[in-house]
């Protein structure tokens, strides 16, 4: 395998790894861009999803065979865990964000830690702390493009990323709620002289996050396994992605996904980093990012007048 054929195989694993820090990314950055605030436990909530996902196809499919039930199951597993998802991020937010939305901005990171410790543990006194694996519900022989290989599950990873984030563009461009968004995001108290329910929405942008969250917590359980702890390193690198592209941004969480998905993919190997080593790329590149564009790829620098 030459050179740039075994790169441009980087790119393509890449790719499907971008697409899933995109989809965890938007849950960072939506919270953000009306809040202000970083929800913490957000990689927390993918486990949650990632569990919930593996435990009702398990209940669906027992030891069937790979085949259409299977991958039916699959997506009834997904809908399942974005809607349990999405009322454990109404449910958080309301319980451990909204009593501090008027508090020194300390006080909701710290409780964020706190949900944090508490949905990981919780998981690993229900589940236990063994790693389970979850099968592909399709068969995943590999498919040669030239000297370029890809999997059904690379395949359906950025398929179903893409879609959802198409879904989440229309949604919050196209809809009367996701003009709501919008509004409550530039100026809350106008927007609730102007009619909108400032609570709703931002119950809503908890609900929507949250359940993108799952969906990706899923996806990533088929290279990562499901484990109390698989949220922590995901959650924070798709924080990293998010931040690159300009966080409050949702085009920026997208873009800031794909590119460190590929960056990481092609830069521990041309670096030669071990891959236990490999996570490093993900902050290095943070830093840099910090370094010369504090605000994002697509992030715009707001003055505060005091």
């Amino acid at each position: 395998m030459s050179t740039l054929t075994l790169y441009m195989q980087y790119i393509v694993n890449g790719l499907t790894l971008g697409a899933i820090y995109s989809l965890i990314a938007l849950g960072y950055t939506m919270v953000y861009g009306i809040l202000k605030f970083i929800n913490f436990a957000h990689g927390d909530i993918l486990m949650v999803g990632a569990f919930i996902g593996l435990l009702v196809y398990t209940a669906l499919t027992g030891d069937a065979a790979p085949g259409a039930w299977t991958l039916s199951a699959f997506f009834i597993a997904m809908l399942v865990s974005m809607i349990a998802c999405a009322i454990l991020g109404m449910l958080i937010e309301r319980i451990a964000y909204k009593p501090l939305r008027n508090a020194n901005r300390l006080a909701p990171l710290l409780s964020a830690i706190g949900v944090s410790f508490i949905l990981s543990n919780g998981a690993a006194w229900i589940f236990g702390t063994q790693s389970r694996r979850f099968p592909y519900p399709f068969e995943n022989d590999p498919i040669h493009i030239g000297s370029i290989t890809i999997t059904p599950h690379q395949i359906v990873v950025i398929v179903v990323s893409v879609a959802m984030m198409l879904l989440l563009t229309f949604f919050v461009n196209r809809t009367r709620m996701g003009k709501a968004m919008r509004a409550t995001s530039l100026d809350q108290s106008t927007s609730q002289l102007m009619g909108i329910n400032v609570n709703r929405v931002i119950s809503l942008t908890f609900a929507i996050g949250s359940a993108l969250a799952a969906v990706g917590g899923i996806l990533a359980a088929f290279d990562f396994r499901v484990y109390p702890s698989m949220g922590t390193m995901t959650g924070l690198k798709a924080f990293v992605a998010a931040v690159i592209g300009g966080i409050g941004n949702i085009q920026g969480a997208m873009i800031g996904g794909v590119l460190l998905g590929i960056l990481e993919a092609v830069g521990a190997p041309l670096l030669h980093i071990p891959n236990g080593m490999k996570d490093t790329v993900a902050f290095a590149v943070l830093i840099i990012v910090l370094l010369v564009k504090p605000d994002g790829i697509l992030g715009k620098n707001e003055r505060e007048k005091v």
